[in-house]
């Protein structure tokens, strides 16, 4: 059968080029919205304050924004950061199962409420509120068929793969 091939490379070639393009045709045709959702829906808030260092951003933008994002509905948790260049980045994560337009729609009212008590600065530069999305790049799962090994041996001898639990 090999020989077959290599005497006619056109017939291998034509047989390669079908596959592919069977391939591509079977592949549009999967149905992805079957697999389940493994990252938490994210929204993030981003506001500039010019010319202000991390500190007063964090008290004057950050603290006023997270006030009113603690009590929004679906929230598991938020975190922000302020950087030295004015900028303030709040992520807030929302429950799995939630909608991620919704979870923008009510981190933009929470965000609204907050204007009042926001630097006119940070108001005429604006403040966005929109969906991120911080998915896994690789999970990867470890087992020892035989229960010989456990997950401290993994971290102490595979010092390049890192396992949380």
């Amino acid at each position: 059968m090999p020989k077959f091939f290599i005497n006619r490379p056109i017939v291998a070639m034509c047989i390669s080029i079908l596959m592919v393009l069977v391939g591509v045709v079977s592949m549009l045709s999967l149905p992805t919205a079957q697999f389940p959702n493994i990252a938490d829906p994210q929204i993030q808030v981003l506001a500039t304050y010019p010319g202000a260092d991390a500190q007063t951003v964090a008290e004057s933008v950050a603290t006023p924004i997270e006030q009113q994002m603690s009590g929004v509905s679906g929230m598991n948790y938020m975190y922000s950061t302020s950087a030295s260049n004015g900028l303030m980045t709040l992520t807030v994560d929302f429950a799995l199962g939630t909608n991620a337009n919704t979870d923008q729609i009510l981190a933009q009212m929470r965000q609204g409420q907050a204007n009042s008590q926001l630097p006119s600065a940070v108001t005429n530069y604006g403040v966005t509120v929109q969906q991120s999305t911080s998915s896994p790049l690789m999970l990867l799962a470890l087992s020892s068929p035989n229960g010989t090994t456990t997950t401290s041996f993994w971290r102490i001898t595979h010092t390049s793969i890192s396992i949380t639990h």
